[in-house]
């Protein structure tokens, strides 16, 4: 049964180059290692994601991925001292000043990387 394993995310990039910048040096990531033209970045509870170059990047009208955090008006803050711009989606009366949108037993928040890859944090309520 897969529910048994671990998922990772892979995240595709037009430019590995330039989306390496901005994970690394806007959200701070630390690569785990170089493979195939990529990078691995790993995270909390030994979760990681796979950065790959590929022309389709940026196509998915969708989240990519999102973090589960415990303080989302946190990390938001945080996220935009480094210069990430959040997305702002159409939901009435959900958003509060800090762009965070409370729905269905949770907050969250989006934003895009420089390939136009939708990623999110989410903090459960």
């Amino acid at each position: 049964m897969l529910q048994r394993f671990p998922l990772y995310a892979y995240i595709p990039a037009k430019d590995v180059a330039r989306a390496r910048r901005f994970y690394e040096d806007k959200l701070g990531f630390r690569p785990n290692e170089e493979v195939a033209g990529g990078v691995a970045y790993e995270f909390g509870n030994g979760t990681s994601c796979f950065l790959y170059p590929t022309p389709n990047a940026g196509t998915s009208k969708a989240s990519q991925a999102f973090w589960q955090v415990d303080d989302i008006e946190r990390e938001v803050a945080d996220l935009k001292s480094r210069g990430v711009e959040f997305e702002n989606y159409d939901m009435p009366g959900q958003r509060s000043p800090s762009g965070v949108i409370t729905a269905d037993g949770a907050r969250a928040a989006w934003f895009k990387d420089t390939e136009g890859n939708i990623l999110a944090i989410i903090q459960s309520v």
